[in-house]
């Protein structure tokens, strides 16, 4: 009985999840969008699908060839399978710099068995030290499943199948650091990290299960795109009501997507450094 209400939580909150509809307009050919700026050799392109691997000489990455400010940005991944220890598959957005502003989904290899953790961050200025930790609810090797950053001048939301897993609000009229000012590219990855990245570093990549592979696939970018030719970024896309994600609906989370966060938080949570 138990299980049967999880899933049924789960199936409600799936359906109805938009007040509005935020289907996005995919992108047409991963090329034309974006370029291999860290060990190309280790991508590979099967059709639709980009294969990020990772071996004990380099892990890879690719970045837009644009940058946004405010929209929605998407993709969907398929995670690395068996013993992925150590390993870390990102999805996220970054400005350029020292004082560089970033939203960041990292995806932290477990042990065969365990529950694969994302981890997202939040930089401001350079400054970030914003992490919490989920445990999924599905296993995410085995299928594609969406991950969503959505970003306006009052908020920025974190999802997962379209679900929300964080909310960030903008509280600087309480002197809180908001990223409303630097466009930021899209950007993928997988890396070696086990320093950190499993049980705090305790469980060590193992070589012998490499080649790691995270597939990235349904590209989908609603956002305001940064022109070439100016350097008003605010005056491009700062402008109000200018855009879908202005519209008053999407000032905050709707009753819906509350019970949807808290859902998430209550099941799901490990780690959120504002409890520290």
């Amino acid at each position: 009985m138990t299980s049967n209400i999880y899933l049924l939580e789960i199936a409600i909150f799936v359906l109805g999840f938009f007040s509005v509809n935020l289907d996005l307009a995919a992108c047409a050919n991963f090329s034309e969008v974006f370029e291999l700026n860290w060990a190309p050799h280790h991508i590979i392109s099967e059709g639709d699908q980009i294969k990020l691997t990772l071996d004990n000489i380099s892990g890879c990455g690719f970045e837009s060839k644009k940058k946004y400010l405010f929209g929605q940005a998407s993709v969907q991944i398929k995670l690395i399978q068996g013993d992925s220890a150590g390993t870390v598959t990102a999805f996220y957005m970054s400005s350029e710099g020292t004082n560089h502003d970033e939203l960041d989904f990292e995806f932290l290899g477990n042990v065969s068995g365990e529950p694969y953790l994302v981890q997202t961050n939040i930089y401001v200025n350079g400054t970030g030290n914003r992490e919490q930790r989920h445990a999924l609810w599905f296993d995410p090797t085995l299928d594609f499943h969406t991950y969503s950053f959505f970003w306006n001048r009052h908020c920025i939301v974190f999802l997962v199948d379209r679900i929300p897993i964080r909310v960030f609000t903008n509280k600087e009229e309480n002197g809180v650091l908001f990223p409303r000012n630097q466009a930021m590219s899209i950007r993928g990855s997988v890396w070696n990290a086990d320093d950190w990245a499993t049980q705090g570093g305790r469980v060590k990549t193992n070589w012998t299960h490499a080649l790691f592979v995270s597939t990235f696939r349904s590209f989908n970018i609603d956002a305001c795109e940064l022109l070439p030719e100016t350097d008003d970024i605010l005056a491009q896309c700062g402008k109000l009501s200018r855009f879908w994600w202005d519209k008053p609906a999407f000032d905050g989370l709707n009753r819906h997507r509350s019970h949807q966060l808290k859902w998430v938080r209550r099941r799901h949570l490990v780690y959120d450094y504002r409890l520290l």
